[in-house]
């Protein structure tokens, strides 16, 4: 299969493009730099969507940089590194002669209201509440296509954990300094994902011809709170971990707004991607923190 993927130079999609290229699959880049495998964003724009089988985004700025400020600036990079995008790869799939099998957009699971009793699955509402969840639904609407020759899929990420990036890259000095401890209170929810299983569901989504529509790109136990993810990580680490960052100190470094991703959490499900027959490889906390880690 020859897939496309727009932000594969990232985090993620360095996992996802190592993956692909391990299944046999030819994959080409979409960035701000020329290079062997590789195409820009402005070539795209101008030319079209070169001939492929499938194509991925995972494009978008870094919401949660604490060396950027909440400010409108920040606010207007985040939301247009994610529409523009998606809507150039949304454009050239429309308009090429032979249009892709699949097209897979990976967002997040800021859609769904923060809350401490509700539950939340593919089907369940959101995208009106505040700044992200706004962002998620925007962002989804862009990916949208007219008509149904080409397979449509949203993964919304939770928190994605692995090496040398992401969550984790942030937190391991405190906690192996034995430093670390739970955000805030540490009773909201903290769904989290894999590395490796989220670049599984995207690959599962290509090669599946079944698969369409959304998918939570959760692990089944992220039915766990921020306190029970610090003590994963504490005892993954062989330190103690129990003294918490206070919310004042998260909401002064990311911004009242923002710190809202950090503080308040949700309890979601990754009902389809199951019944999809996705396997994951890291369906407990503890083994993928002592794989992260090792």
């Amino acid at each position: 299969m020859r897939v496309l993927v727009g932000g594969g130079t990232g985090f993620i999609g360095t996992a996802l493009f190592q993956l692909l290229r391990a299944r046999g699959h030819e994959v080409t880049l979409v960035s701000r730099q020329r290079g062997p495998g590789r195409i820009t964003w402005d070539a795209l724009a101008q030319s079209g969507l070169p001939s492929c089988d499938a194509v991925v985004n995972l494009a978008g700025a870094n919401i949660l940089n604490p060396l950027r400020r909440w400010n409108e600036a920040f606010q207007e990079e985040v939301l247009s590194s994610r529409l523009e995008t998606t809507k150039i790869l949304a454009k050239a799939i429309s308009e090429a002669p032979q249009r892709p099998q699949a097209w897979v957009l990976v967002t997040g699971v800021a859609y769904y209201r923060p809350s401490q009793t509700a539950e939340y699955d593919e089907d369940s509402p959101g995208g009106d509440f505040d700044f992200f969840s706004k962002l998620v639904a925007k962002w989804e609407a862009a990916a949208r296509l007219p008509g149904n020759s080409t397979r449509q899929v949203v993964v919304r990420s939770g928190v994605v954990l692995g090496r040398g990036g992401g969550a984790i890259g942030h937190m391991l000095l405190p906690f192996r300094l034995g430093l670390g401890g739970p955000i805030g209170s540490g009773h909201q929810f903290f769904p989290w994902i894999h590395i490796g299983d989220l670049a599984g569901i995207v690959a599962y989504a290509l090669e599946a011809d079944h698969v369409q529509g959304i998918l939570n790109g959760v692990a089944p136990a992220s039915t766990t709170t921020n306190a029970e993810f610090a003590q994963a990580l504490g005892t993954a680490l062989g330190r103690p971990a129990f003294i918490p960052l206070p919310s004042i100190v998260v909401q002064a470094i990311f911004g009242r707004e923002r710190a809202i991703m950090l503080l308040e959490g949700q309890k979601v499900v990754p009902r389809r991607t199951l019944a999809a027959g996705y396997q994951y490889s890291f369906p407990e906390l503890g083994a993928a923190l002592k794989e992260v880690v090792a």
